[in-house]
């Protein structure tokens, strides 16, 4: 057993010591990346359609799936509506169209399953665009729930009003509804679908009681929940024409000289500007690992201050010059980075 220990022991301190001789430590920065669906949105108007409801000839097939997926009255045509608010809300207040218009065309609607329906004829989309005077219509192709109810029984223990515990059987519903929704997006002057995606999502109730009844109307809430569930992904799909931040990491040199070891203490106060002109001092050294690792650093503080083209030219010569590993890598984060720049620049214009 001793000797147990004493091989954890060793291993741990033996992990320590490799960690705190580490040559590198790690930064997060915020990063600004372009929106996953790219919609002009100066002097643009927006329609929004749902068409999720069944049509006519369809509703037998929509009657027999309510039945199946022990869905209540209206809870497909009210869960739409949400996504839709939630669609229209988010881009009313974040996109900066000329307007947001919801479009009630009866005569549109889909097969009324979890499928996508074919694609409205450019004749129709530039007819309801024209009527409507819009330049892109978002579609809510199909809305569908599917629900699952699980039911058990458990022993546990209750106080009676004595306050003492007896065992006691407990009824539990286990409601999960599976949310399954398709949207597209119109570009009506191009001719183009810019988007089309299908997402499946899932909201879980839970009731307890010491009867099943007690149970199950514990559960009677779950239609708020979904409610709620669609509204947030109608305003997603919104946030998805919005460039977004994310954080990401990096690794910068703290060890070789006095200077990384003193711009490492500068930089944990935030003074990164001062850590760069300790870590310029060594470009030149006579050690080409030293000059590498300076080259790099200079590489980080360049996309710190968003000068990505300084940036690449540091790291292309950390790496070409004096062989820096990490600094290829680095590199082709940059450029992938100056891609994605392009593209919010152009997003942005």
């Amino acid at each position: 057993m001793i000797k147990n220990y004493c091989k954890i022991f060793a291993s741990l301190l033996a992990s320590g010591l490799l960690f705190s001789c580490s040559s590198t430590n790690s930064l997060t920065m915020s990063v600004t990346e372009p929106a996953p669906i790219h919609l002009e949105s100066k002097g643009k108007s927006v329609g929004i359609l749902n068409r999720s409801l069944p049509a006519k000839q369809n509703e037998v097939f929509d009657a027999i799936d309510k039945i199946l997926s022990a869905e209540g009255k209206d809870f497909d045509k009210d869960g739409a509506n949400e996504s839709v608010l939630g669609l229209q809300n988010e881009l009313t207040k974040n996109n900066g169209f000329n307007a947001v218009k919801l479009i009630d065309e009866s005569d549109l609607k889909s097969v009324g399953l979890s499928v996508f329906p074919a694609p409205l004829s450019w004749e129709t989309v530039e007819k309801v665009s024209r009527q409507n005077q819009v330049d892109y219509l978002f579609e809510l192709s199909f809305y569908d729930t599917d629900t699952k109810v699980a039911y058990k029984t458990a022993t546990v223990e209750k106080a009676n009003v004595l306050g003492i515990k007896i065992p006691v059987i407990e009824h539990q519903a286990t409601v999960s509804t599976l949310i399954k929704n398709g949207w597209r997006i119109y570009d009506v002057r191009n001719r183009n679908i810019v988007d089309e995606q299908a997402n499946n999502n899932v909201t879980t109730s839970v009731g307890k009681g010491i009867n099943p009844v007690t149970a199950v109307e514990a559960v009677l809430g779950r239609k708020q929940n979904v409610l709620q569930l669609s509204n947030h992904l109608g305003s997603d799909y919104a946030l998805k024409t919005l460039p977004y931040k994310i954080r990401v990491s990096r690794d910068y040199y703290v060890k070789g000289t006095s200077n990384f070891e003193i711009g490492k203490r500068r930089a944990q106060t935030g003074n990164w500007d001062g850590a760069a002109e300790l870590w310029e001092k060594e470009i030149n050294n006579s050690d080409p690992e030293i000059a590498g690792r300076a080259c790099y650093n200079m590489a980080i503080i360049n996309e710190i201050n968003g000068n990505l083209e300084a940036a690449v030219n540091w790291a292309s010569k950390s790496y070409s010059d004096y062989g820096d590993k990490l600094a290829l890598r680095y590199l082709n984060v940059l450029k992938n980075r100056q891609y994605k720049k392009q593209q919010l620049e152009s997003q942005l214009q």
